[in-house]
């Protein structure tokens, strides 16, 4: 497995994002972060970090989880896949962060977790003081979802989402374990739900992989790369990667930006697959290799080519999409669903 390549040098204000999207690779930006007041309380203490958070808490209540010791921070499910390990309730901020600060230096603590939380609704201000400079014209156009998550030692089971990622590692050490988009029969996924935070995961223990039972994960392994974090590390991913997340210290914070170059009237490709698993996933082996053939042509192939010989009167929604268009497909679709 190799290490995510890194680039250094970089200034906050001249962060090559045309570069990275092109590229479409993992790359660690080295020290990005490195002045954010928050990354500096960290490097004097998680005590410090703890109580420079507080500062921001508002009034909501955030949604926490707590595993047992025995899990080792690693969030999943329960031996026989019936459930999940660990509980979720809401709860005041500075309340979980009292919990956390009251073990942290118990080197068998419950695995405390505070993940993908929106960070200028449940932390107003904080960003203010500690934000990337995001003036490139993508994300005027598709403003980012900035998220914090918090905790301790803990594990997020390899998984993939649906937009590109800025991952600032802002408290204690993390290590990404990235893995490409076609990685993933090597990967073992698991049910669709319930899931341990939103996403399918992979089956795969990382720390102590089963060989016998997922042979092909050796594969995932040859294929993917490492990328180990310091606090002020900004580490870049593109959509639909798939990502193993160890949070390595007895506190830590990452705030991440999430953001899609699609525009806004698209729908999310995952209710495709969903409805792909109920309409196509059964079919007799011919047909689906036919209707391979005409989602080649209509949905994987050059956008424009299904309409090109067309005139444009008649050419419809095979034509460039747009909001009214996609306003139209919707509610045909939803009258067809409902039939």
């Amino acid at each position: 497995m190799r290490k995510t390549r890194t680039l250094t040098g970089i200034a906050p204000d001249a962060i090559p994002y045309d570069d990275l999207m092109t590229e479409q690779q993992p790359a660690i930006l080295k020290g990005v972060a490195g002045d954010w007041p928050l990354v500096r309380r960290g490097q004097d203490s998680a005590l410090a970090a703890i109580t420079y958070i507080r500062r921001f808490q508002g009034q909501r209540p955030i949604v926490a989880y707590t595993g047992a010791a025995e899990i080792k921070g690693r969030f999943f499910y329960n031996e026989d896949v019936t459930g999940l390990n660990f509980q979720g309730a809401r709860a005041p901020l500075g309340e979980v962060l009292a919990r956390i600060e009251e073990h942290l230096d118990n080197p068998d603590a419950p695995s405390f977790y505070i993940g993908s939380t929106d960070l200028d609704l449940y932390l107003p201000g904080l960003r203010g003081e500690n934000d990337l400079l995001l003036d490139n014209d993508m994300f005027v156009r598709n403003p980012p979802l900035a998220s914090i998550w918090i905790g301790n030692r803990t594990i997020a089971s390899a998984h993939y989402d649906m937009s590109n990622n800025l991952a600032c590692c802002v408290v204690g050490r993390r290590r990404f374990t990235l893995f490409p988009p076609d990685q993933i029969a090597n990967l073992y996924p698991g049910p669709l739900e319930p899931t341990p935070g939103g996403q399918v995961v992979s089956m795969v223990d990382f720390e102590r992989p089963d060989f016998e039972r997922h042979p092909l994960f050796a594969e995932a392994l040859a294929a993917g790369e490492v990328a180990e974090l310091e606090p002020g590390d900004v580490l870049f991913y593109p959509a639909l990667w798939w990502h193993h997340v160890e949070a390595l210290d007895r506190f830590n914070v990452l705030v991440n930006y999430w953001w899609n170059t699609s525009p806004s009237f698209m729908d999310t490709p995952q209710n495709t697959l969903l409805h792909a698993l109920l309409s196509l996933r059964d079919r007799p082996a011919p047909e689906k290799e036919a209707w391979k053939s005409l989602f080649d042509y209509y949905v994987f192939g050059p956008a424009e080519r299904p309409a090109a010989h067309l005139p444009e009167h008649a050419r419809g929604n095979l034509g460039p999409m747009d909001d009214l268009k996609a306003r139209r497909l919707r509610a045909l679709l939803l009258n067809r669903l409902n039939r």
